[in-house]
């Protein structure tokens, strides 16, 4: 494996992630598959432990600007990380039972995930960008003032957090139009409460991976190198690009390799 390939990659998509907010996952483990041949099983739980790091800077940077609605981390974390273990668990059995490939099903699961994450974010581009004044319907908004309120955020948390565990994808992305459509958090805190819920999430995910034993450290560290640094260029240059057309490009890749994936 070219180890200086690696951080180059990491770094361009982390600059990526940095411009757009798409998740690092959809791309940087199609990228340990395709062009490194890593096993689909180490590419996840590699991608995932690096993740976190990245997660963590911007999530604590969020709350010491106290940009992030912490109500809403709690309520979403208390699903999402024992739905996230379970993921873990689940391909934990698959692997000692040995009753399926699971490379075969990692395969197959990303990119379905992909999937879902790029018809959602371009069903959002389209309507935005065609019919500007198009209402959806607005779903209802959890009270997390009530029990049925807190109720239903811990149950998407734990649905969400089940597929990054198995997966790596959509600790952001999904998350991201959850807290749009279920909590309407405004811009300034959505994106230091996605952060801050994904770093939470995360960091538990990724004790379940390397219990599993699937974590490759010299995967984990050239990507640190690359992606830190990356996002944070990346999110310097935000402004100065234009986002509908950038998004609309990447998600285009993101149909190509997840059809890759699942075929």
């Amino acid at each position: 494996m070219d180890f200086l390939l690696l951080p180059v990659l990491s770094f361009l998509i982390g600059i990526i992630v940095g411009l757009t907010g798409i998740g690092g996952a959809s791309l940087i483990t199609p990228m340990l598959i395709f062009i490194f041949q890593v096993p689909p099983a180490v590419a996840v739980s590699s991608d995932i432990v690096a993740a976190t790091m990245m997660k963590i800077v911007g999530g604590v940077k969020h709350w010491q600007q106290e940009t992030l609605d912490c109500q809403v981390v709690k309520w979403l974390a208390l699903g999402s990380v024992p739905g996230s273990l379970a993921g873990v668990g689940i391909l934990y059995l698959i692997r000692q039972m040995g009753i399926a490939n699971l490379d075969e099903i990692l395969l197959r699961l990303l990119g379905f995930m992909i999937l879902v994450v790029v018809f959602l974010g371009l069903g959002q581009l389209v309507i935005k960008g065609f019919f500007p004044d198009f209402e959806l319907p607005q779903p209802p908004k959890f009270d997390l003032n009530t029990s049925v309120g807190r109720i239903q955020a811990m149950s998407v948390g734990a649905i969400l957090g089940s597929m990054v565990g198995m997966t790596s994808v959509s600790s952001g992305s999904l998350f991201a139009m959850v807290l749009i459509a279920f909590f309407q958090l405004d811009s300034r805190k959505l994106v230091g409460t996605d952060l801050a819920q994904a770093a939470i999430l995360l960091s538990f995910t990724s004790l379940g991976h390397i219990l599993l034993g699937t974590v490759n450290w010299g995967l984990v560290i050239p990507i640190w190198i690359g992606t830190i640094p990356g996002v944070m260029l990346g999110a310097k240059l935000c402004q100065l690009m234009p986002q509908r057309v950038l998004k609309f490009a990447i998600y285009t890749l993101l149909i190509g390799v997840s059809c890759k994936l699942v075929y």
